[in-house]
């Protein structure tokens, strides 16, 4: 906790700087003196817990407390310079969008982005794009040895050994574990947020909306400090480059092939991969053919350009939705008029649950365990129509088939259950039902542009109830940490070893 603690200091001093050099000097001075102020604190903090315990991550357990804390007491002290230059607004919503920035899950509390200064703007991209990195190694330092965060599909243990004791694995100093992870993947994940940068910048968008929208892609939190890529000079060209970009969220093989997963010689061979890329395609030819099977009519000429812009923004939109980004093409409204379809709400959030890649800054249930889900009922097909037939699938199909399927299946139980009870708890603090399934499958899932993107009327997120303001926190939360991890952190077997 407390090296976030510090670096949260330290990168205070970025938008301080910005600040000042575009002659916002309110904004400057309270980053300013707010860096200053979390460095001292935190330097105190180090003093007086030098040389015990809690100063050290001596277990992975305490490793993954100190992971839960980061995403629940940072935001309060990420906020303080947020309400402090924004003024206009209060230290809950400040919290809220810090948190909701950390959680790479990135609601849009703020209809008009000209409301906030340019400096705030870059502060929320840069806790996600924090947060992202954040949840990248804590996905190999300790998801990976605890076998959580979807690792448990594919670990030889069964479900059951996760309440009766540490893995093996989990037994290696943690802290080496997170230096290793670090300098492994922070050069990675910097190197290609700055070439995605400059490559939209080249294109045509604005230095800062470059940026923004660079960090926000790696992270997957769809913040933008102009109201979606839509609305960015890069057209078509930022798009073809941040859908490439966006191919990293569907698996960890994209980006590196040690960290808890099976070396594999080419990507195509992950399972995740495939089964994402599947989706991607499928999705949209079905909606591209939904316009002869409908004979639906749109507004625009029909001729090959309109049916390739269509399609390239169905292929786009649902590649982000499902990677849980949530940015839409300049296209998607073409291609909803090509399909007939209205408001795709079910679509963007069926998207949004699925997810993107285990390991990843992707939210959602993860592509792995929907694809351990999908062996398990071809299989069950198959015996159906042959009851004493021998699978033919390999070692690897029939672990994740077997003992994989049991734990994806508990998990989808558990990310249900999660669902129903935010529903439940939003419905109790004002909301209607429709807007609180809504919030509830944004939340968990860390897709915060689908509560604009999916809702026939945007639901004003700053009017919601104090009480449902921490509805949304504590949900978003459990979505980026997952109810496994969760309740990892409850079980006492756990914390006796």
């Amino acid at each position: 906790m407390l090296q976030f603690l510090w670096l949260a200091g330290v990168s205070m001093f970025v938008p301080a700087l910005f600040a000042g050099v575009t002659g916002d000097f309110l904004t400057g001075r309270t980053f300013l003196y707010s860096g200053i102020l979390t460095l001292i604190f935190a330097t105190l903090v180090t003093i007086a817990t030098q040389d015990t315990p809690s100063a050290r991550m001596g277990t992975l357990q305490q490793s993954l407390f100190a992971l839960f804390a980061a995403l629940t007491i940072l935001p309060a002290i990420l906020a303080i310079p947020f309400a402090e230059s924004l003024q206009t607004t209060s230290f809950v919503n400040a919290y809220l969008e810090m948190v909701s920035a950390l959680t790479t899950t990135g609601l849009d509390l703020w209809e008009d982005p000209a409301r906030l200064p340019d400096a705030l703007h870059l502060w929320r991209g840069m806790v996600a794009w924090s947060g992202g990195l954040m949840m990248w190694i804590a996905a190999v330092a300790v998801f990976a040895p605890l076998s959580l965060g979807g690792f448990e599909v594919t670990a030889r243990s069964g479900f059951a050994d996760h309440t009766r004791g540490t893995p093996a694995a989990a037994q290696i100093d943690p802290a080496r574990r997170w230096k290793r992870a670090a300098r492994m993947l922070t050069p990675i994940y910097a190197g290609l947020t700055f070439a995605l940068w400059i490559m939209l910048a080249v294109m045509g968008d604005a230095p800062l909306a470059a940026l923004i929208h660079a960090m926000s892609v790696m992270s997957t939190s769809g913040i933008s400090q102009i109201g979606g890529i839509e609305n960015a000079q890069s057209g078509l060209g930022g798009e073809i480059v941040i859908f490439l970009f966006l191919l990293f969220a569907l698996s960890r093989q994209t980006f590196s092939a040690d960290i808890g997963a099976t070396s594999r010689d080419q990507i195509w061979q992950d399972p995740e991969f495939r089964f994402g890329v599947m989706f991607v395609f499928a999705i949209p030819l079905l909606l591209f053919l939904r316009h002869w099977l409908g004979a639906f009519e749109v507004n625009e000429e029909e001729n090959i350009f309109a049916a390739l812009r269509a399609l390239w923004g169905a292929i786009f939109t649902v590649l982000s939705f499902m990677t849980t980004t949530g940015f839409q093409s300049v296209d998607w409204q073409t291609s909803q008029s090509w399909s007939g379809l209205g408001t795709p709400g079910v679509l963007l959030m069926g998207l949004a649950v699925i997810g993107g890649g285990v390991a990843t800054t992707a939210g959602g249930v993860k592509l792995l365990r929907v694809f351990a889900l999908y062996l398990q009922g071809l299989r069950e097909m198959e015996r159906l129509v042959h009851p004493n037939s021998v699978s033919g699938s390999g070692r690897r199909d029939r672990r994740i088939r077997r003992k994989g399927a049991v734990i994806a299946w508990v998990f989808f139980m558990l990310f249900a259950l999660s669902l129903t009870v935010v529903t439940f708890l939003l419905t109790f603090a004002g909301s209607s039902f429709e807007e609180a399934v809504l919030l509830a499958v944004s939340t968990l899932s860390t897709t915060g542009p689908l509560v604009q993107a999916a809702a026939e009327n945007p639901v004003e997120l700053l009017s919601l109830s104090l009480a449902g303001k921490l509805i949304l926190c504590a949900s978003m939360v459990t979505g980026r940490l997952e109810t496994l991890v969760i309740i990892a952190l409850l079980t006492p077997d756990l914390w006796r070893n």
